[in-house]
């Protein structure tokens, strides 16, 4: 080991770490915060550039899981969560109907219909002969009262976070079930993964310790002279840290065109060649495109307010086009001239107003349907916006390749041949596979999955054939492809690559050299 240009590299963090701390320590992010009062970044920094050095090893590895209370958690443990508002408000004003309740607590509808359901498996409501709920007992279950017990617990501790080992089986499965790890800001509590790890020095450390000392090195040099010390002449109190002048400058790489904006481009031109033409929209979209038209009930769970971010200022739109507004509000409500009984509930044209960043490309398919040509083929490659953890297959912003076939001679044949277009020529993929799903706006409706080979299966994208609710709303009446396909995961199989983050990397010589 080369201790000279050792210490020449070391940061004054670590060469405090190693002057106080001797070999057979254990060291770990507590010990170095209560002597060093390093906070955790700096303590993982130093851990970093340690191992990298060949100083330190890892001795023990733990993982540990937290629950933490969420902004909305934190709501239900000081008002009360939307089921023991309902009881009390039933109990007080008697039988009302779920839009009312909505309304007396200032509650989604969704979050209402959410609620009354959990409290109706409970036996503590019912629904009338008018259609009203009504209060029938208190819930009976234990898990009722210890989901409230562990909201009011989260609110007293340190952090609002509660450790999972501080919690009995019964306590831990019960706040499993109200906890999750993506999108948790719909849930009262996120689910926190961290690995605790004990570090300590190598055989090597000794020896560099001595030769620290022989220098007179502590940790307090500085590396900057600033205009304030040279004004002050502070600087020539200061020791300084010395300058690898024989480190190589950083290389200049003469612009490229990013990977993945070819990536798009590459499949646009793909698209046109087969006579799809494009289209776009707004980023900002009201929740009628963005959901109601797409027959998603404003009750639906999808539809949490933390699922989608919401426009401050202004909060909502003037007005919607009609006759849409009129044909989508009566579709909900009686199905309308669609053959369907819709959804039964009174439709909120306030709600259906507010303004959003869109959550998913096929609020373009929407739009587009008002104006389409029969026959006629249509797609848009569009970015949308969507509360979600980031990691290896999952972003917060991300783009979808939207698109839909009009005709009376297309089927469900028809899509798959689309579905099996982009799964392996546009994405590479040699294993691909076809899963039934859901989605409100579309009868039957087609998961597409593909096999990467790092990462292992993961959906593609979801389509289906357009339910009546939705194309004869729009003016429609002829069968309606549609598909929604996540074009980053796409880019992912095709550029070779194992993380969605890679696609947006200032790394881009590396990105495209990897295929």
């Amino acid at each position: 080991m080369d201790i000279k240009s050792i210490i020449k590299n070391l940061h004054p963090l670590e060469i405090k770490v190693l002057k106080n701390f001797k070999i057979g320590d254990y060291l770990d992010n507590k010990k170095l915060e209560l002597k060093l009062s390093y906070k955790e970044g700096h303590a993982n920094q130093v851990f970093s550039w340690l191992k990298m050095k060949g100083l330190i090893k890892e001795t023990d590895r733990k993982k540990h899981i937290f629950f933490e209370l969420t902004n909305i958690g934190t709501d239900f443990a000081e008002r009360g969560t939307p089921e023991q508002r309902i009881l009390q408000l039933l109990k007080e004003k008697g039988d009302l109907k779920l839009p009312e309740i909505a309304e007396a607590l200032n509650l989604e509808n969704k979050d209402v219909g959410s609620a009354f359901g959990i409290l109706s498996k409970e036996g503590a409501v019912k629904m009338n002969e008018e259609k009203k709920a009504s209060f029938v007992q208190e819930p009976q279950s234990k898990r009722f009262k210890i989901t409230v017990e562990l909201l009011k617990k989260g609110l007293k501790t340190e952090g609002h976070i509660i450790a999972e080992e501080d919690l009995d089986d019964e306590e831990r499965e019960i706040i499993n079930s109200i906890a999750k790890k993506r999108g948790a800001a719909d849930s009262p509590y996120k689910i926190v993964e961290r690995d605790s790890v004990v570090y300590g020095f190598t055989e090597d450390v000794p020896s560099l310790q001595k030769e620290l000392e022989a220098e007179g090195i502590t940790g307090d040099e500085t590396g900057r002279l600033t205009a304030e010390s040279l004004k002050t002449g502070s600087w020539k109190n200061q020791t300084f840290r010395s300058y690898n002048i024989n480190l190589p400058p950083a290389r200049i790489v003469a612009g490229r065109t990013n990977p993945y904006c070819d990536f798009l481009e590459g499949v646009k031109d793909k698209l046109v060649g087969l006579g799809f033409e494009e289209f776009d929209g707004p980023l900002v979209e009201t929740d009628f495109w963005n959901s109601d038209a797409l027959f998603m009930p404003q009750f639906h769970a999808a539809r949490d307010i933390h699922d989608v971010y919401y426009i401050k200022n202004p909060t909502h739109a003037k007005s919607i086009e009609e006759p849409f507004l009129s044909r989508v509000a009566e579709a909900h409500e009686t199905g309308g001239n669609t053959g369907s009984r819709g959804w039964n509930y009174s439709f909120d044209r306030n709600f259906t107003r507010r303004l959003l960043l869109r959550s998913q490309g096929t609020v373009l398919s929407a739009h587009q349907l008002a104006k389409a040509k029969i026959p006629g083929k249509y797609f848009g490659i569009a970015r949308c916006f969507r509360y979600d953890k980031v990691d290896a297959t999952h972003l917060s912003d991300f783009y979808q390749t939207e698109g839909i076939v009009l005709g009376n001679e297309v089927n469900l044949k028809t899509l798959l041949g689309i579905l099996k277009m982009f799964a392996v020529e546009i994405a590479g993929a040699t294993e691909v596979k076809y899963v039934g799903g859901y989605f409100p706006f579309t009868e039957p409706s087609i998961e597409v999955h593909i096999k990467h080979p790092v990462l292992g299966w993961f959906e593609l994208g979801g389509s289906g054939i357009l339910r009546p609710e939705v194309s004869r709303t729009m003016g429609v009446d002829v069968p309606v492809l549609a598909w929604g396909i996540g074009i980053d995961r796409m880019a992912l199989m095709a550029l070779g690559l194992n993380d969605l983050r890679e696609l947006f990397s200032s790394d881009i010589e590396g990105v495209r050299l990897r295929k």
